[in-house]
């Protein structure tokens, strides 16, 4: 009882927290005035131009949508008060004729150029008062402050295993397991299982997590949900994702009728090691003939 009522305290004080930051923050910015930044046009209009112009070719429509959590009817009609101020056109997709694509004109790049430079100003002006250290302390603050709400808000989703974005992630996760075993890493076979379920985690359209889970039996002829690929990227570790998701592949886990979890890895990757230990994982005897695990764990899933 003691530990729920410290994290309810906890909460309501990162809630708290994060409202009087909100209200501070909006008020000295200018995303409250109809004219952000005294361009003639809202917050949401120059954000929107910001997203398109992250990316020289431009951006998809349906992008943009993941990026903002924008509603279709809500970004068209933005797009269109863009295109009507000459700022942005759509055109088809030249890699998909379904998909609309937004590109900068030439009047929107500048209008892009004025919105970082009076933005830098703003922002410039915000800081000036405080010493050096100080900004420096404001600086690391908000490093943190933005990674932990980009993890509190990404999107954890399943995904089939020939997926391009989970072969992509399951990609990386291999070639960063190659740099770090000093003897190699051998995948022979599929870099994922067919028979496999995974999750993507995605935070504004980007792929920053990969997992997956699949049925395996064990020596003693009973039958456990293997954990398998797990890979966050090195930008978000720290974060808590890792967590997240090893949590999220339990309960997928359990959704499909399992009643134990299990998984191998090398103890060379001390982090994640860490990470199953604090999670309620045990150790058990070596249950497969992977050449490259020297740890193996269980943990029994809640009926």
């Amino acid at each position: 009882m003691a530990i729920y009522l410290t994290r309810v305290r906890q909460m309501q004080d990162a809630v708290a927290t994060l409202r009087r930051f909100n209200l501070a923050w909006s008020r000295r910015t200018g995303v409250l005035e109809h004219s952000f930044l005294g361009l003639g046009r809202p917050l949401a209009a120059s954000r929107l131009l910001l997203e398109i112009g992250r990316d020289d070719d431009g951006a998809t429509v349906l992008t943009l949508r993941h990026r903002l959590g924008l509603d279709s009817g809500y970004l068209s009609r933005l797009l269109r008060r863009l295109e009507r101020d000459g700022l942005v056109t759509t055109v088809p997709d030249p890699d998909d004729q379904r998909r609309r694509l937004a590109r900068l004109t030439e009047a929107g790049r500048a209008e892009l150029a004025e919105i970082d430079q009076r933005s830098d100003a703003l922002a410039g002006g915000l800081v000036a008062a405080l010493s050096p250290h100080r900004q420096e302390r404001l600086a690391d603050a908000l490093r943190t402050a933005e990674l932990l709400v980009r993890a509190a808000t990404l999107e954890l989703e399943e995904r089939p295993h020939d997926d391009p974005d989970v072969l992509a992630a399951v990609g990386r996760y291999v070639a960063e397991i190659e740099a770090r075993f000093t003897d190699g890493f051998a995948h022979p076979g599929a870099l994922v299982d067919p028979g496999g379920h995974y999750l993507l985690a995605t935070s504004d359209g980007d792929v920053v997590g990969v997992g997956g889970v699949r049925a395996v039996t064990m020596p003693d002829g009973s039958t456990a949900a293997e954990v398998k690929r797990m890979w966050v990227d090195p930008t978000w570790r720290g974060a808590g994702l890792g967590g997240r998701m090893l949590e999220a592949l339990e309960e997928l886990a359990a959704g499909l009728g399992h009643d134990r979890v299990v998984l191998d890895t090398n103890r060379v990757l001390a982090e994640a090691v860490a990470l199953y230990e604090r999670s309620g994982y045990r150790d058990v005897p070596r249950y497969n003939d992977n050449p490259h695990a020297d740890a193996w764990y269980a943990k029994d899933l809640p009926h």
